[in-house]
């Protein structure tokens, strides 16, 4: 019985290793086309047309403790200083989806 569990732990195990990549790209590519409607006014290429010290460079989300889709999708969800909230606008789909995106973005350099 132990041998049978451990061998369709396994199977799950890699089987979400193989569909993960796939799901992810989809939510990036959605991401994408709601930070071009929404974010890219502002935020072109990662920067931040009203305060460039706060911009979505991996420094910058490091500097201020925003590297985590949890940060981001905060910020967007309740809107942070001259940045408007989202909540309402988008659902929370989009926000997540957003978020992945602009998390991915800075880890790959914009």
């Amino acid at each position: 019985m132990k041998k049978i569990v451990l061998g369709l732990v396994a199977a799950v195990a890699v089987l979400s290793l193989w569909v993960a990549p796939a799901a992810l790209a989809a939510d990036l590519g959605h991401g994408a086309q709601i930070f071009g409607n929404n974010c890219a006014a502002c935020h072109i290429g990662g920067g931040n047309v009203v305060n460039g010290a706060k911009t979505l460079k991996q420094a910058d989300l490091d500097q201020y403790d925003m590297a985590s889709i949890d940060a981001i999708v905060t910020q967007v969800t309740n809107g942070k200083n001259a940045m408007p909230a989202f909540r309402g606008r988008l659902s929370d789909e989009d926000i997540a989806d957003v978020a992945a995106y602009v998390l991915s973005q800075a880890e790959q350099g914009w």
